[in-house]
């Protein structure tokens, strides 16, 4: 298995990204390609004492930032780590990529460099979150900030083939759509339109979810349009950095609490390894001919580390291949459009 990984996207780069992508080579045995400045690379790699064995290196001369107009990955910005890596990835130099580069960059090289799956209108970015209990995909959670109910339909019927396939065993994944309340009344006109052709799609729907209850697993697969799902995935990883916060401030408050934290260290320790979006690594870009994964901007070498092994993951369950045959089969509903939407990051 070999990913390649843009060494100078996210905040943190190129230092956490080379770091995180050495861990992922020693742990899960994966060959690692980093694109990005070859020289840089190795003299960080050296002053660290980093072995580069296994690692192969593909210059790029440019970078694209957060603040660049996404579709410049096409022109301005075509020599740029992120579209060096993703050319790669479309010619068979890599099995997936990983970016924690602009996420509008990323779904704009993703659908004209690497392409969409043949039928599938807009690829979705699928955040994989942590819950009360097993792990839930909300999609779309940032690419398409203006979505149609037919996007949504796709979006929720490729969500439940990779939870069905990488999470559920085979048991159908759930799936729910988030709204302001669980009746079916609920919400405006998207989420009315979208009501009904969840209902009627042979999906395990369970109806509309409610943002209070999305942490606590509602739903495997909870579908949205991007600028909600965006929106509701920072407000969740705010408040888990505001909670575990004020947990460490009052375990250290006197030399009491501090004796307590002691006792409870382990448990503690625990809880914040279930609800670190660390963990999961990175989003899957859903939709696309191979398997594309984003990271957070601001991943540090963990987060790149567990982004790799979900590349990893996401290329050996074949979901992508399923998609494509599903599209085919007419059991994911085909659309004809075929256009990059607005994307949020």
């Amino acid at each position: 298995m070999k990913v390649i990984v843009d060494a100078y996207g996210g905040d943190n780069a190129p230092f956490e990204v080379v770091k995180g992508a050495l861990q992922a080579r020693d742990a899960y045995g994966v060959e690692i390609v980093l694109t990005g400045n070859e020289e840089e690379i190795r003299r960080i790699a050296k002053e660290q004492g980093w072995s580069l064995d296994g690692v192969e290196i593909v210059h790029a001369t440019d970078v694209i930032g957060m603040n660049d107009i996404p579709k410049t990955i096409l022109r301005e910005h075509k020599e740029c780590s992120m579209a060096v890596g993703l050319r790669l990835l479309a010619e068979g130099g890599g099995d997936a990529f990983v970016s924690a580069g602009s996420t509008g960059a990323l779904l704009m090289g993703g659908t004209f460099l690497v392409k969409r799956i043949k039928g599938v209108s807009r690829a979705a970015l699928a955040a994989i979150m942590p819950s009360a209990g097993e792990p839930y995909m909300l999609l779309d959670s940032g690419a398409n900030v203006d979505c149609r109910p037919e996007m949504l339909l796709q979006f929720a019927q490729m969500g439940s083939l990779y939870m069905t396939h990488l999470f559920k065993k085979g048991e159908p994944a759930t799936v729910g759509l988030l709204n302001v309340g669980t009746e079916e009344h609920k919400g405006g006109e998207l989420q009315h339109e979208t009501y009904a052709l969840l209902k009627e799609s042979g999906l395990n729907f369970i109806g509309n979810v409610e943002a209070r209850d999305v942490p606590s697993g509602a739903a495997d697969v909870v579908v949205t349009d991007g600028f909600s799902g965006n929106v509701l995935l920072k407000g969740i990883e705010g408040t888990v950095g505001l909670l575990m916060g004020f947990i460490k401030e009052i375990f250290y408050s006197n030399a009491l609490t501090k004796i307590a934290a002691l006792l409870v260290k382990s448990k503690l320790g625990g809880l914040k390894k279930k609800m670190s979006t660390e963990e999961h690594g990175g989003a899957p870009l859903l939709g696309i001919t191979k398997p594309v994964i984003k990271a957070h901007g601001n991943s540090k070498a963990l987060a790149i580390q567990n982004a790799v092994r979900v590349a990893a993951e996401f290329a050996e369950a074949g979901v992508i291949e399923m998609i494509t045959e599903s599209v085919k089969k007419g059991e994911v509903a085909a659309d004809g459009a075929a256009t990059a939407d607005k994307a949020a990051d």
